[in-house]
């Protein structure tokens, strides 16, 4: 196994989805620590929490694990930013982060 290329992945997805390590290290019952290590590729984790990240980042287990499979990047919102000029995308990503974490909170 690639720990860092599999931290690298959560890491990055992580980031874009608006998350702080310690927020998304308590949206998946871990420490932040244990959280960091992960994204450093230090240690790996156990299948229910890979299973955890996988949900919370809204990713394949296929590409955290091997980088393969469905890709974030290779959705319709994606393709659509991706037509977008710097500024637009930019709007755009800070609006669907905002609606994704609205979507996390408790508060309903």
């Amino acid at each position: 196994m690639d720990w860092r290329s599999i931290g690298s992945r959560i890491r990055r997805q992580r980031e874009f989805m608006g998350y702080t390590r310690e927020q998304f290290a308590e949206q998946i019952g871990v420490t932040p620590k244990f959280c960091s290590d992960i994204e450093l590729g230090l240690k790996g984790m156990s299948i229910p929490t890979l299973l955890r990240i996988a949900s919370k980042l809204k990713l394949s287990t296929d590409y955290i694990l091997s980088g393969t499979g469905e890709e974030p990047n290779t959705t319709p919102i994606s393709q659509m930013l991706q037509q977008c000029t710097p500024a637009q995308r930019h709007y755009a990503e800070e609006i669907l982060k905002n609606y994704l974490m609205a979507l996390d909170s408790p508060e309903k």
